[in-house]
């Protein structure tokens, strides 16, 4: 399936800025809330379903058995349509 790219922002910010973004999401998923992002002209309001699919991946890119690039990814999906996007086991982040 072909992929649009509705909005996009990356930038170097502090570990505390970043938790505050994600407490922002945190607490607008919590109440029922819409998600807007917004960055210069770009902006896109999203309203997520109460029930949605949590991906949640951690990677390294670079040559095998060599310093590379760490990253923690953290997605939220939900069907158009309405579907609630699948199930799967209980995650623990601690």
């Amino acid at each position: 399936m072909p992929e649009e790219t509705l909005f996009k922002s990356e930038s170097t910010q502090n570990r505390e800025d970043i938790a505050s973004y994600l407490r922002k999401v945190a607490d607008n998923l919590e109440n029922g809330n819409s998600l807007t992002l917004r960055t210069g002209d770009q902006s896109v309001t999203m309203d997520p379903p109460p029930r949605l699919t949590f991906e949640v991946k951690a990677e390294r890119e670079g040559a095998t058995g060599k310093p590379g690039e760490l990253s923690v990814e953290f997605e939220l999906e939900w069907d158009e349509n309405g579907g609630d996007g699948g199930s799967g086991g209980s995650l623990e982040i601690e």
